[in-house]
C-alpha cells in the first residue's frame, strides 16, 4: 500500500498550486557553478568550432546563456547530428559527455557529417542537481509548441529552421538513486497522485521511439557502450522502469507524443542513453565514458 504522506510538500490527492512550488524552490539549493564548469570548456572551443548563443534562461535575478556547438563548414549534403545534454541538470554524466564528445573526436567527423551539439540544456537545473527547472517543470516532457519550459523553448527555437534536416539526434541522460527517492515521490505530489515505489535500473540502457524504432542502430550503441560499462538487464517484470525490454537494453517510448527532447528533430535515428551512476559496479569516470561512446558509435553508424 503506498504512503499517503511521502513527500514533504502538499496535501495528499491535490495538485501544488504557486504555494507548493514556491515551497518546493525554496528547498534547492546551489551546489556547483554552470558559469564555472561548462562556460568556459566551451569558450576554449571557439577555437575550433563555431559557438552559438542561441538564448537565456531567466529566473528571478538569475541569467544564464545557452550556448551551441556547431561543426565549421556545415555542409547540407552530409548527414547532420544533434547531440544534447543536461536536459536534466542533475544528470551531470550528460553535461560532461557531450563536451568531452566535442573536445576529443568531434574534429575526427569533419567532412563526414555535421555536429550540432548542446552540452546543457538546463543550466539552473544544474547548479542544483535538479531535475526540474524553477517552474517546477520537468523540461524532458515540455518539448512540445508554446512550450510552458524556457529550456525546451529555447532548443525547440535553436533547431525550428533544421527541423527535419536532422539525420539523427542523441540525447544523454541519466538514471539515478535519487530518481526513486526524490523525483518520483516529488512528480506524484506535484500532480495529487499516489506514489507507487519501483526500481531503478542497475546498469546504461536505451529509449527508442515506439512510433519510429531502429534497432539496429540502438544495438550499435549498445554494443560500444558495453565495452565501457554494464547494460541494465530487464527487472522482475522484464522489463525496465515500467517498459518492456524489447531488446537487450532497450525499451520504447512515445517520443514525440511525451514531449521528449530526442523526438523534436523529426530525425530518423534517435535515442536516450541512461547511464547509472549509482552503480556499484560504474564510476563517474565510466558514466561521462559512456556517453562518449554512445554518441561515437551513433555518428559511426551513419558512415
Amino acid at each position: 500500500m503506498s504512503n499517503p504522506h511521502f513527500y514533504p510538500i502538499g496535501t495528499p490527492g491535490q495538485a501544488w498550486g504557486d504555494t507548493e512550488r514556491a515551497q518546493w524552490r525554496a528547498r534547492q539549493v546551489r551546489q556547483r557553478s554552470y558559469a564555472d564548469d561548462v562556460l568556459p570548456r566551451i569558450e576554449r572551443l571557439r577555437e575550433r568550432f563555431d559557438v552559438e548563443h542561441y538564448g537565456e534562461v531567466a529566473y528571478a535575478d538569475e541569467r544564464f546563456p545557452l550556448f551551441a556547438i556547431r561543426s565549421r563548414g556545415w555542409n547540407s549534403a552530409l548527414p547532420s547530428v544533434l547531440v544534447t545534454g543536461g536536459v536534466h541538470g542533475y544528470e551531470t554524466s550528460g553535461v560532461l559527455g557531450a563536451l568531452r564528445f566535442v573536445e576529443a573526436h568531434a574534429e575526427a567527423y569533419a567532412g563526414r557529417v555535421n555536429l550540432l551539439v548542446v552540452p546543457c540544456v538546463s543550466p539552473w537545473a544544474y547548479e542544483r542537481i535538479q531535475r526540474w527547472n524553477f517552474d517546477a517543470l520537468d523540461p524532458n516532457r515540455s518539448f512540445r509548441p508554446a512550450s510552458p519550459a524556457q529550456e525546451s523553448a529555447a532548443l525547440l527555437r535553436l533547431i525550428g529552421p533544421m527541423r527535419g534536416q536532422f539525420t539523427a539526434h542523441i540525447d544523454l541522460h541519466e538514471t539515478t538513486d535519487t530518481d526513486e527517492s526524490e523525483y518520483r515521490p516529488a512528480v506524484a505530489a506535484r500532480d495529487g497522485q499516489p506514489f507507487e515505489p519501483a526500481t531503478i535500473p542497475d546498469g546504461f540502457y536505451l529509449v527508442d521511439d515506439t512510433v519510429n524504432p531502429q534497432p539496429a542502430f540502438q544495438q550499435a550503441i549498445i554494443l560500444a557502450v558495453e565495452r565501457v560499462t554494464h547494460i541494465a538487464p530487464a527487472d522482475a517484470h522484464g522489463g525496465i522502469i515500467g517498459s518492456p525490454l524489447v531488446a537487450h537494453g532497450v525499451i520504447h517510448y512515445a517520443m514525440k507524443e511525451l514531449g521528449l527532447c530526442a523526438g523534436i528533430t523529426g530525425a530518423r535515428y534517435t535515442t536516450t542513453t541512461e547511464v547509472y551512476p549509482d552503480s556499484p559496479r560504474a564510476t563517474p569516470e565510466q558514466c561521462i565514458a559512456a556517453q562518449v561512446a554512445a554518441v561515437c558509435a551513433g555518428v559511426n553508424f551513419l558512415n
